[in-house]
């Protein structure tokens, strides 16, 4: 098999993990709190952070203001799914995230998060 099908193969064999990651600012304790149906992917929140690109803009402020090695991405939960009958990953999520967002109460002075309007 030459490299790129087993590249192929080895991508389509990856399982896709859906959570809640936090962003960390290590200089003043705080955080960013969100969920995404791949975990794989906060490499490219990094990214977007890095190029100076990120919708969230106090926390890009202080990624320009820091830099790059005053932050840590974490992994907080991996959403499990059911093992039978219909799962909805998407709604799970949601709830999910909303239980870390009462926990943690990312706003404010302690988080890049924006409470949402009742």
């Amino acid at each position: 098999m030459d490299r790129k099908k087993e590249l192929k193969q080895l991508f389509k064999e990856t399982k896709v993990e859906a959570g809640i990651y936090q962003i960390k600012n290590q200089q003043n304790q705080k955080v960013l709190i969100a969920s995404t149906r791949n975990l794989k992917t906060l490499k490219g929140k990094q990214f977007e952070l890095s190029m100076g690109t990120s919708t969230n803009k106090a926390l890009q402020e202080e990624w320009n203001h820091y830099g790059k090695d005053a932050f840590v991405f974490e992994v907080l939960e991996v959403l499990k799914p059911k093992e039978t009958g219909f799962f909805d990953t998407k709604r799970e999520l949601q709830k999910l995230e909303e239980a870390w967002l009462e926990k943690v109460q990312p706003y404010g002075e302690r988080g890049y998060n924006k409470e949402k309007a009742d």
